[in-house]
């Protein structure tokens, strides 16, 4: 049934980046992304917007996708979507539009997990890019997610460390948020962390057991810190802005760190590869490149485009899928949270 060429369309839904991509085996032909601007001045993602918006944008995305990877619909193999976890709404338009294309191709539906595609991110076939061998350690940083896991094969994957309460990206967009940053700040707090002094202002690493994380009372910690501040100068938060990033941005690097290197020790693996939104983080990937020489260990870091929520990494999984015969029936339904 497999022929050498497998062309995949892929959608991704999952938030508020409508997004398709077309493959060739596991070379990305094709990976459009149509961002959603409307939420800024909302401060974050309404889901009602956001699927709305999906339903306008994901036509246009898809027959984009089609004409810059220079395929017809015809010689599509499958079709592969993000069936979960992420905003119902939103994974409803993409999962809905990827059954009717299916169905109307007649060729085979492929639903994927979004937190397994940014992991399976590092086999997309890219020049000047390792991929990870089995089994390696993930350790994938999101706005809705943290967590470390071990990969054994494209699907036996283990989540052997995650967050109790608040996301990595959480973290950063609500103390973005207490200093006064439009939102998405996590990128905002990543770029004045640049000029600033990490050891400017000391917070306290939570204390989790094992391989978890906790984020919560250092967001709390931090609020805190800046209110004190600002009582005794109220211009403290523009004086002492790259300085603040850089303190808050350094603590929760020491803290990804701290948990990687327990993880390695438990299992012995020191193949690390990172994913998600929160990895586009300038200062997580500069530490994580400095610890291939540090610690001994192999870090693998995807190509930028490939963090952030996008289609080429649902796409693929689905060619992992389809080699497997791995299809969907047409009942497959989507889910807001979804088993790992």
């Amino acid at each position: 049934m497999h022929t050498e060429e497998v062309f995949i369309l892929a959608i991704e839904s999952s938030c508020d980046d409508t997004a398709a991509a077309v493959l060739k085996n596991d070379v990305v032909l094709s990976n459009i992304v149509a961002r959603q601007d409307i939420h800024e001045e909302f401060g974050g993602v309404v889901p009602e917007l956001a699927s709305r918006a999906h339903q306008q944008n994901i036509v246009p995305v898809i027959d984009i996708a089609l004409k810059k990877a220079n395929i017809t619909k015809e010689q599509l193999s499958a079709i592969a979507f993000t069936q979960g976890p992420g905003l119902m709404g939103s994974l409803l338009v993409g999962s809905s539009f990827a059954k009717s294309m299916a169905l109307a191709l007649d060729i085979p539906l492929i639903a994927v997990n979004h937190m397994h595609a940014h992991i399976l991110a590092h086999f997309i076939n890219e020049d000047g890019y390792d991929k990870p061998e089995f089994p390696f350690l993930a350790l994938t940083i999101s706005g809705g997610h943290t967590q470390i896991v071990k990969v054994s094969d494209f699907f036996r994957m283990e989540i052997i460390g995650e967050t109790t309460d608040d996301a990595v990206g959480e973290a950063f967009d609500k103390t973005a948020k207490i200093l006064g940053f439009p939102y998405p700040g996590g990128p905002l707090i990543d770029q004045f962390a640049v000029t600033g002094n990490p050891k400017k202002y000391l917070f306290t690493k939570p204390k989790v057991e094992g391989l978890n994380f906790s984020f919560s009372g250092l967001k709390t910690q931090i609020l805190y810190f800046v209110q004190k501040n600002v009582i005794e100068n109220s211009n403290f938060i523009e004086e002492n802005k790259a300085d603040i990033c850089a303190s808050v941005q350094q603590i929760i690097i020491d803290v990804l760190m701290d948990k990687l290197k327990l993880a390695v020790a438990e299992t012995g693996i020191n193949q690390i590869a990172i994913g998600g939104g929160v990895s586009a983080n300038t200062g997580i990937r500069k530490t994580l490149k400095e610890a291939e020489s540090k610690y001994g260990w192999k870090t693998f870091i995807p190509k930028f485009e490939y963090t952030t929520d996008n289609a080429a990494m649902i796409g693929i999984v689905g060619y992992q899928k389809f080699l497997e015969d791995k299809f969907s029936d047409s009942h497959v339904v989507s889910k807001a949270r979804i088993e790992f």
